[in-house]
């Protein structure tokens, strides 16, 4: 498939521009324990997580979500600001974009306020025009709703030279329905089942891949 050059790129932020799959998935197996059920595996997560804390916990405990969610996030908050890794490359992917004036935003499940502080925390926050967390738009991914709000001010609409980069089926899904690119990037690959509904349009294996396409097709 070909890949077009990019306007604009949407970056989803967990596991994507930073590391924290670990992290989440302490806090999501204490919510869980908390609410009396067993922990999840690995895959089980990968393949049952996308959507935001409150939609995964309203779907698993109905009225009892916020006590899950509190669990959860009291959990997260406690160790990320300690534990946050950046990906290899992305700062240069970050600076290439910005260098070429492709305007840059993120769409993320984590809810907007712990996502601010976490991209001010790494010093990454001036790179991103908008930064759109969960709660922040009238609904959350895989709907479109945060990818408008995430290009407001940019003048662009949707379409195939807007990327949307996640690591997830979700946010694959999110990419379709708002008319964007979707871009795998394969840091904690989705089950291929899942993939296959929603197929993105391009993958790469890894951070350094990205890099050097931009480095042939937009430098």
């Amino acid at each position: 498939m070909t890949l077009k050059k990019p306007r604009a790129v949407i970056f989803d932020w967990d596991d994507t521009i930073v590391s924290n799959w670990d992290t989440a998935m302490i806090a999501l197996n204490t919510a869980l324990q908390h609410m009396g059920m067993e922990p999840w595996t690995d895959e089980e997560a990968r393949r049952r997580c996308g959507t935001s804390a409150r939609e995964l916990f309203t779907r698993l405990f109905s009225h009892r979500w916020q006590e899950a969610d509190k669990v959860y996030y009291d959990t997260f908050n406690k160790l990320v600001l300690d534990n946050v890794r950046i990906h290899d490359h992305i700062e240069d992917i970050l600076k290439t974009l910005q260098k070429n004036d492709v305007f840059l935003a993120v769409v993320s499940n984590k809810r907007g306020e712990l996502l601010r502080k976490e991209a001010n925390h790494i010093g990454f926050a001036p790179y991103f025009t908008n930064i759109v967390g969960a709660g922040d738009a009238e609904a959350d991914k895989p709907d479109p709703a945060p990818v408008y709000m995430a290009l407001k001010g940019s003048g662009l609409s949707p379409g195939e030279d807007i990327w949307f980069v996640g690591d997830s089926h979700t946010d694959m899904m999110c990419a379709l329905t708002s008319g964007c690119s979707g871009v795998l990037i394969e840091t904690k690959l989705p089950p291929e089942d899942l993939l296959a509904a929603h197929p993105p349009k391009y993958r790469f294996k890894q951070h350094y891949d990205i890099m050097e396409w931009l480095k042939t097709h937009l430098i």
